[in-house]
């Protein structure tokens, strides 16, 4: 019996409680014993997770207007700045951002480095933040310098916008030089000491919709530990990247641009890192369910470890003009072992990501739908997939003399 089902179909199920919901990893074992065609039949929706490092992650905050009203020009924000070029008192904080004194601005190592990603987890965690913002001051807004302290349930608006999230695969990094380097990859031993990779494998999202046939504008999400949406396809994303005859990406393929409300997330999901001798970021939890519309869905959602790939990339080239296998690929069951072999050295494996936290969000989010409490959402548009002719380009480089007059 051949299955075809639509969304609305699979919320009604949801609605009368009677949805079977399984997680990328569950569902693998249930296709190698039952074949896609007959797991289809069964399965409504597949759930999946990943919790890692995510550069490209900030919030957009409003923090009302105090009286007399100021035009916020320059902000910090537990001594972070934030970018304020946009409303009176609107402000965007990156996940990145650091003080200027933060010894990872001098190239040093340094220790613990404190950033916007742990702003947002002080935020999300209740925490008291200090503002500090200077003015040039106008006729409307005269006010030219404050000093105050917000709270989240203090504030307008606090809304999570990630530019680029949840990367469909990603490279394994290694440092084929003479000494140690501090990267956003973590710290990489000389002689390809260590090998570092941030993916959750099978459970990561966009492995289990590898051309974004269910994932478009609109999809409900896991995101945080609270609801969130896709609102775009994110930045960088490159959804032309080879790929397998399955259509598995072989290096960095697509993303996703994430939102939702800050207020209803939880500092379990959404933590600041920081990364000695290079700065700070944040650690965001990400969670899509998968709806099984036919059996070729289905098929896709029983990928596993074995059959994924990474690309090996030497960092120690300050980075490497070539970001796609240029050492060669390995499987994520191999990296999950604890170790690779990179022309012909064994090296120890760590993943930046962590496949526990991946599953307990997959687990969360089936919990959440088994139990009504979450719908699904059918796309308003499909994102570029491999048809599409995007591909991802460099910056530009030209002298003075080269550019166009204006």
């Amino acid at each position: 019996m051949k299955v075809s089902r639509s969304i609305a179909d699979i919320n009604a199920k949801i609605k009368a409680g009677k949805a079977v919901v399984f997680t990328a990893e569950e569902v693998i074992e249930l296709v190698a014993d039952k074949g896609a065609a007959a797991a289809a039949l069964e399965v409504d929706v597949v759930t999946t997770g990943t919790f890692g490092p995510m550069c490209s992650s900030g919030v957009f905050l409003n923090v009302g207007h105090p009286q007399p009203r100021i035009k916020l020009n320059e902000v910090y924000l537990n001594g972070v700045p934030a970018y304020a070029g946009i409303a009176a008192v609107d402000l965007y904080l990156g996940a990145t951002a650091i003080p200027e004194t933060d010894p990872a601005n001098r190239s040093y190592p340094g220790e613990f480095i404190y950033g916007g990603g742990h702003v947002i987890e002080d935020l999300v965690s209740g925490k008291e933040v200090r503002l500090e913002a200077s003015s040039y001051g106008t006729d409307c807004y005269p006010l030219k310098r404050i000093e105050t302290a917000i709270r989240l349930d203090e504030i307008n608006e606090a809304i999570l916008y990630n530019p680029r999230n949840a990367y469909q695969n990603y490279n394994v990094a290694v440092n084929r030089g003479e000494k140690t380097i501090y990267t956003y990859m973590g710290i990489l031993k000389p002689g390809m000491g260590n090998a570092n990779y941030s993916s959750a494998g099978q459970l990561s999202p966009l492995f289990n919709d590898p051309l974004l046939k269910t994932i478009g504008l609109g999809t409900r999400i896991f995101l945080g530990g609270g609801i969130g949406y896709v609102a775009w396809h994110g930045t960088q994303h490159n959804p032309s990247a080879e790929r397998d005859e399955r259509g598995m990406p072989k290096g960095p393929a697509g993303t996703l641009a994430l939102t939702g409300d800050l207020k209803q997330m939880k500092p379990e999901w959404l933590r600041g890192l920081s990364f000695l001798g290079y700065g700070a970021t944040l650690q965001v939890g990400v969670g899509i369910p998968i709806p099984i519309l036919n059996e070729e869905i289905m098929s896709y959602c029983a990928v596993r470890d074995e059959d994924l790939v990474a690309p090996v990339v030497d960092y120690s080239q300050a980075y490497p003009q070539r970001l796609s296998g240029n050492l060669g690929l390995v499987s994520y069951a191999e990296l999950k072992s604890g170790s690779i072999s990179v022309e012909g050295k064994k090296i120890p494996t760590a993943s930046l990501s962590s496949y526990a936290k991946a599953k307990e969000i997959a687990l969360t989010l089936k919990d959440w739908i088994e139990q009504g409490e979450f719908i699904l959402t059918e796309p308003s548009l499909q994102l570029p997939s491999v048809d599409s002719g995007i591909t991802l380009k460099p910056m530009p480089r030209k002298d003075p003399e080269e550019r166009e007059d204006r």
